[in-house]
């Protein structure tokens, strides 16, 4: 792993912390996300998900000024927005995110939190997501410990076969809800943390709620601790799983680098096995060999080509290693921040680098896979591109498309094999 050596992002990859906890905050029911700093920050981030998950977005700011900033504290603006928000809504629990903008003023968003609890006798839990800091990846990640460090109650006794899952952020709510299917398959019963496979799967309920519209209760995070195993899905979720343990040390811990592709997905089955001792489905069974003879259709497409990728570390780690099981050549692979998961990337090249970066590369692969953003790029270069990451801008139903496990992973390459065999016949 290398980083780029220059002194800024022309075409920036990275998006922020903030938008990354807002994201998880979403998956948590009845919530409001309250992001402490410029009103642009937040309205950049509401029409960001919006446009890509097509749902109404539930957020507010403190709508902080050049005025405010210089003259308040950041304690009563956080108090007044909470007050608006109650006069607007109900939610059950009121998550204040800090920016660039709050964390360079000093403001102590933990006593803020606490001052909100007393004023307003709500459910506050704060998290720390200065812009410069990290990316998407680690301000969901970040979310969720503070939600376990702040919310989940200490325990020492487990419920037997409960499961709580800590998705990470590249996680789609339809992935949400086939893990927790195919973790049910085994005799658990399953949570996530956050869950926004009810939240943003895309349902069409009977209102647009002000607040978040679905997710995992309040009262069950409470109880998580009580959970007989947890099992953290990327490494920027390790951290989170660790804060839960140490909520009850009778947990056991089990951790996935990703559930893309035929070895990981295996590897997960294996230790569901050990712990269960039963086979698994017929259903999951089926959808093995589905994928095994997916695996060796589409390996005369796409073990002929070489690919760039440009996503979020978790995300380049699953994808790389499926690609690379069916004999695709990873050239280069792009990650918008550092992180421990980028040393378990298959690639022959990765670096810590933007969309420029992609764009020079583009000249020595035949497959680009990032966000919305790089279609401009495959257009002037003509490559072939398929979308994945945030922002997905030109495709609907971003919510419901699933990569994961055996049966994600099979329509995932068959997607990459059709969308190369069209572009060759279009030739």
């Amino acid at each position: 792993m290398s980083a780029v050596n220059k002194p800024l992002q022309v075409n920036p990859l990275k998006l922020s912390a903030p938008m990354g906890a807002t994201l998880a905050f979403l998956g948590v029911k009845d919530t409001m996300p309250l992001m402490h700093g410029a009103q642009g920050c937040a309205s950049f981030t509401k029409v960001f998900f919006t446009r890509h998950f097509c749902e109404p977005i539930a957020i507010q700011t403190t709508a902080v000024t050049d005025i405010t900033a210089i003259l308040d504290g950041g304690d009563r603006s956080i108090i007044e927005a909470g007050e608006n928000i109650l006069k607007k809504a109900t939610p059950k629990l009121i998550a204040i995110l800090s920016t660039g903008l709050s964390e360079t003023k000093g403001d102590d968003i933990k006593a803020a939190s606490k001052g909100l609890k007393k004023v307003k006798e709500i459910e506050s839990v704060y998290v720390h997501t200065p812009d410069y800091e990290g990316g998407l990846e680690s301000g969901f990640a970040k979310a969720v410990e503070s939600i376990i460090d702040q919310l989940v109650e200490p325990a020492s006794n487990i419920e037997i076969s409960t499961v709580t899952i800590l998705p990470n952020v590249n996680i789609t709510p339809l992935e949400v809800e086939k893990i927790k299917d195919f973790i049910s398959d085994f005799g658990f019963i399953v949570k996530a943390l956050p869950d926004l496979s009810q939240s943003l799967d895309g349902f069409l309920g009977e209102k647009q709620g002000a607040i978040s519209s679905g997710g995992i209760d309040i009262k069950d995070i409470k109880k998580l601790a009580s959970s007989e195993v947890v099992i953290s899905i990327g490494q920027s979720m390790k951290r989170a799983a660790k804060k839960l343990v140490d909520k009850n040390r009778a947990i056991e811990h089990l951790h996935v680098d990703s559930l893309n592709g035929l070895d990981f997905s295996d590897k997960f089955v294996e230790r569901l096995i050990r712990y269960k001792n039963i086979k698994p489905s017929t259903k999951i069974q089926r959808w093995r060999s589905r994928l095994c003879d997916l695996m060796l259709d589409s390996h005369f497409i796409i073990g002929k080509k070489s690919f760039a990728l440009a996503l979020e570390p978790d995300a380049l780690v699953g994808l790389s290693k499926a690609i690379s099981e069916v004999g695709g050549e990873i050239e280069i692979a792009i990650s918008p921040t550092k992180s421990e998961a980028l040393k378990e990337v298959v690639a022959k090249e990765v670096i810590v680098g933007d969309l420029e970066d992609l764009e020079r590369a583009c000249k020595n692969v035949d497959v680009i896979i990032t966000n919305s953003h790089g279609y401009r790029i495959a257009n002037r270069h003509k490559k072939i591109i398929v979308i994945r990451g945030y922002p997905n801008l030109e495709e609907v139903g971003n919510a419901l498309s699933s990569d994961l496990l055996y049966e994600g992973s099979t329509y995932f390459l068959r997607e990459i094999a059709n969308v190369i065999s069209k572009e060759e016949h279009s030739v």
